[in-house]
């Protein structure tokens, strides 16, 4: 299980690593016959339709490699989505709704009766909205363009757009919007774009 976890980290780059550290902590502390149960946000999810999972790529790299739409955040999403009907006073099977998730990472979902039938992230958590140091959407001869000009190789594009990109990119300040609200009041321009 733990193998399938580790080729899985060039997909989320950001949380796989840490998260496989605490889980080997746990079976290191607690022993190998102690059960870890492992959540994926993503599942929250599964019910998107093709429709909205699929990019426009050739159908053979969904097949062959399962490129498609995953979504995340999807923990947060359901919670949300809950406590909507909750404050609604409205059953959740009833409800269309958008649910925010908004932090150093963020994403939206559109919620239909309950069940998640689209959502801003990919195939991996650097699609959507703008993030901390994640890219969001952008066009990918964008990327292409930036790595012959800058002769990077697969593992520097991977490194721009997870690590060096988003609020961080643009205001060459900081992931932390408090740091950016307050370079932003000190009239920093670039801080204020971000």
């Amino acid at each position: 299980f733990l193998d399938v976890l580790r080729d899985c980290i060039d997909l989320a780059p950001l949380h796989n690593p840490p998260n496989l550290m605490g889980v080997e902590v746990c079976l290191e502390v607690f022993g190998k016959n102690t059960p870890n149960i492992g959540v994926f946000d993503n599942i929250f999810h599964i019910n998107i339709p093709s429709k909205a999972f699929l990019y426009g790529i050739n159908y053979n790299y969904y097949e062959k490699y399962r490129i498609r739409k995953y979504g995340f955040h999807g923990t947060s999403h359901e919670y949300v989505a809950q406590e909507a009907a909750r404050i609604l006073k409205k059953p959740l099977s009833c409800l269309k709704i958008i649910t925010c998730h908004l932090g150093n990472g963020a994403s939206i979902t559109a919620v239909q009766n309950g069940i998640s039938v689209d959502t801003s992230m990919g195939f991996t958590p650097v699609d959507g909205l703008i993030m901390g140091t994640r890219t969001g959407e952008v066009d990918p001869g964008v990327l292409v363009y930036i790595a012959d000009k800058e002769h990077l190789n697969v593992t520097g594009v991977a490194n721009m757009i997870n690590k060096k990109s988003g609020v961080f990119g643009i205001s060459q300040i900081s992931s932390d919007m408090r740091d950016l609200e307050t370079a932003a009041e000190a009239g920093n321009a670039k801080a204020i774009l971000a």
